[in-house]
């Protein structure tokens, strides 16, 4: 799912209307990447309980889970509640903000820790392999997300983000972690000039097959600033939203999907001045 449409702002709201599922989501804003078992023990909850309620606000996308050899781990995904903010919230004046702020402050904080900062999850009708091509094949890569991803795909290669005008600029470069086709792909990412002083980002892409279906998840984490968070939380929804467009359709979205984010955000600013 690439957000919430308005048929699914009906999941949304009933899930965050019972106050257990909003204590849940409490508790991975305060640690992402929980088990069941520690969701339980934090709450004093039964684990029957515990689970139905994570079921409800999986089925509402606001929380997406992982699986990490036998461990399923719970993560907040602020997707819904960012598009309802952006949607209806920041259109009201500053004083009414100020009000819904707590929604604001679920969808955007994150504690800085070596839990995934960011966790996106999309579904997409294409097969595990042409998922894989997607992610990995230079120039697929240029037609949904505007730059060529070059590389060997092999653990420990270097991978490059380079420019489609013919310049061969590289505007990323990072390191091919690991690399299992039709399942995982993990990659460093430089970003901010004040992260490439310290240790890279990483991001996972994990591909699952279920029938004629994949769940893509994108895992980023390690990132150090809120401008890197900011800038995750706005382009991979964007980059993924086109790339399904792609495989579904045969064609990427009429405009890019970016740049429509960038023009709210100098919407909100000149509302603003």
């Amino acid at each position: 799912m690439n957000g919430p449409m308005d048929g699914d702002l009906t999941a949304v709201f009933k899930a965050l209307a019972d106050p257990t599922r909003r204590q849940l989501l409490d508790r991975l804003r305060e640690r992402n990447g929980q088990t069941l078992g520690e969701l339980c023990g934090s709450l004093a909850m039964a684990r029957q309980s515990a689970s139905q309620h994570l079921g409800v606000l999986e089925a509402a996308n606001l929380v997406s889970t992982v699986r990490q050899g036998r461990e399923k781990l719970h993560y907040l995904n602020p997707v819904p509640l960012h598009e309802v903010q952006e949607r209806w919230i920041d259109l009201f004046e500053t004083p009414r903000l100020r009000v819904l702020s707590a929604v604001r402050h679920a969808a955007e904080e994150h504690p800085m820790t070596d839990r995934p900062t960011f966790v996106y999850v999309t579904y997409i009708a294409a097969s595990a392999e042409r998922v894989w091509e997607a992610l990995t094949d230079a120039d697929l890569t240029a037609s949904y997300w505007g730059h060529r991803n070059e590389s060997d795909w092999q653990p420990g290669s270097r991978w490059q983000h380079v420019r489609t005008d013919g310049s061969g600029i590289a505007d990323v470069e990072g390191t091919v972690l690991e690399a299992v086709p039709g399942e995982r792909l993990v990659l460093t990412f430089p970003g901010s000039d004040e992260q490439r002083a310290g240790t890279p980002s990483r991001a996972t892409f994990t591909i699952e097959q279920h029938q004629e279906i994949v769940r893509l998840t994108v895992v980023h984490e390690d990132l150090p600033t809120d401008a890197d968070r900011e800038a995750v939380s706005a382009g991979w929804p964007a980059v993924l939203a086109n790339l399904k467009s792609l495989l579904e359709t045969g064609r990427v979205l009429p405009q890019a999907p970016w740049e429509f984010h960038a023009e709210l955000r100098e919407q909100q600013m000149s509302r603003t001045e």
